[in-house]
């Protein structure tokens, strides 16, 4: 039910030997062209609030249509993080920056993918149309709607919430700078989308991420320590600095303002982004995303700058060195012996679509510069990160020990028992009874039978460390996806498709 945290704390060093990848897949032809489909199609499962009338998803219904009421505020609508019905603002506005970055990184080829360039800019819109409205004072972030203990003794559908649905906010007296700067990156990365379909909501949303990045920067302060419900589910282990560096290097990209890449340079050593060497990616844990940022940016300034972003560079290629397994000193991501890189235990696959998003974005950007990436004086080609992304991608997708495809919904095996309320009852279309607290968890949870709805589209957490899964709904670390896991995944489906019709 994942009543735990979502990942375990920050380690501060590594030393994981990394054996010798012993096990070669044959290779496998996918469809990546439907893998990209699916995965858009997944947020429609994952919304809540009114749906609207072109809703995919079917067995879904609308939910939580009270939400922020009782706090005199409009928090309606938005997204449930995974297989439960909070709404968690940090990870949510996370999801909207990747699936931003996604479609921005590869907007060609998505655009070249049928309809699928409306469907996901709709994702996106769903997303920051929420995060909007929970920036309802210049100075005020609504960051969580529910509380993650009640919620969990509770197994229903969202369409039949009748708990608690409390809402929490960051304001100055109680900051919250990771809520904030995630959030700001967010809407600064959606803006750069909309700029050309939508001028007038692209410049709402650049103008709500300068308020927030000015909010989170200005009043300073860890956001579990002002909304101390979410330490269980979501904690910043590493703190909000990693967030003020990635807002600011997005808001440059919106703008191209100087005095936000002034404030990521300026601060790159104290606030840890050219000292920190990061061998994961996540909701929490940005610096590695920071380091790709920089490091892709021209080096045209004075030679002061231009000598920070090269730190940033070489933390940038550690990153991706870790992520290679090239590393010395045993400092590399360990992998299982299919191959998987497996960070940790409770849903590895939220490292694994990062990681492969940034291979693949760092490998384009080698190749547009002919550049070679250097690990430890050993060259390593373009060619070769694009091949390392492509091996997780098509493990995700059925080319791994089990034959097991984690994107659900593709292929003829994948995990039919997901940890999700919503996926495991019947669904509203087919049921509009009330289903109670306790009846779902009696009737539903416990059952055996695969879900009766598909969550097409999710990405399960994942196998253990020997490439095992088990498919069962109690077994939360590797059957429950939630939305950041799959986000990545979009842009690289988009462009794996596209070279596949070439």
């Amino acid at each position: 039910m994942g009543t735990g945290l979502r990942h375990p704390i920050f380690p501060q060093q590594w030393a994981v030997l990394v054996p010798i990848l012993a096990f070669l897949p044959l290779s496998q032809c996918f469809n990546y062209g439907e893998a990209l489909s699916k995965s858009i199609l997944y947020y429609e499962a994952q919304r809540s609030g009114q749906l609207p009338y072109n809703q995919r998803v079917t067995w879904r219904h609308h939910s939580g249509l009270s939400d922020g009421f009782q706090e005199g505020v409009d928090l309606v609508g938005g997204y449930y993080d995974a297989g439960d019905n909070v709404k968690f603002g940090l990870p949510m506005a996370f999801t909207i920056t990747m699936l931003s970055w996604s479609v921005l990184q590869y907007q060609e080829q998505v655009v070249a993918a049928g309809g699928e360039y409306s469907h996901a800019l709709q994702a996106i819109k769903w997303g920051t149309d929420y995060l909007i409205k929970a920036h309802s004072e210049p100075h005020v972030l609504w960051v969580q709607v529910g509380d993650g203990k009640n919620d969990h003794q509770c197994w229903q559908r969202p369409e039949d919430m009748r708990n608690s649905r409390r809402a929490y906010k960051i304001d100055e007296k109680n900051p919250g700078s990771e809520a904030a700067g995630e959030t700001a990156a967010a809407m600064a990365a959606a803006s750069i989308l909309f700029r050309k379909v939508n001028p007038h909501y692209s410049h709402i949303l650049l103008e709500r991420a300068q308020q927030l990045f000015e909010f989170g920067d200005k009043f300073r302060g860890k956001y579990d320590d002002s909304v101390e419900v979410v330490k269980k589910y979501y904690p910043s282990a590493s703190g909000y600095k990693d967030e003020l560096l990635w807002a600011a290097l997005w808001l440059y990209k919106a703008t191209e303002n100087v005095d936000y890449l002034n404030y990521a340079l300026e601060n790159a050593e104290s606030f840890g982004g050219t000292t920190w060497a990061i061998k994961e990616f996540s909701w929490d844990i940005k610096y590695a995303g920071v380091q790709i940022l920089a490091a892709m940016l021209p080096e045209d300034k004075n030679e002061e700058q231009n000598h920070i972003l090269q730190e940033y560079r070489s933390k940038a290629d550690y990153y991706i060195c870790a992520n290679l397994n090239k590393n010395e000193n045993a400092s590399n991501v360990p992998r299982t012996p299919g191959g998987l890189l497996y960070t940790r235990k409770w849903n590895p696959m939220q490292y694994v679509s990062t990681a492969a998003f940034l291979l693949m974005v760092y490998s384009d950007h080698l190749k547009a510069t002919n550049q070679n990436l250097n690990c430890n004086g050993i060259p390593v080609t373009a060619d070769q990160i694009y091949a390392s992304s492509k091996f997780q991608v098509d493990y995700i997708l059925g080319s791994n020990p089990i034959s097991m495809s984690y994107l659900v919904g593709y292929g003829s095996t994948f995990p039919r028992r997901v940890h999700h309320r919503g996926a495991s009852i019947e669904g509203y279309d087919r049921n509009k009874g009330y289903i109670g607290c306790k009846e779902g968890f009696q009737n539903w949870f416990r059952r055996q039978d695969p879900n009766p709805n598909v969550l097409v589209g999710a990405l399960a957490g994942g196998p253990d460390k020997d490439d095992q899964f088990s498919d069962h709904r109690g077994n939360f670390r590797q059957s429950e996806p939630c939305t950041y896991n799959t986000a990545p995944l979009v842009g690289i489906f988009a462009k794996l498709h596209a070279l596949e019709k070439n």
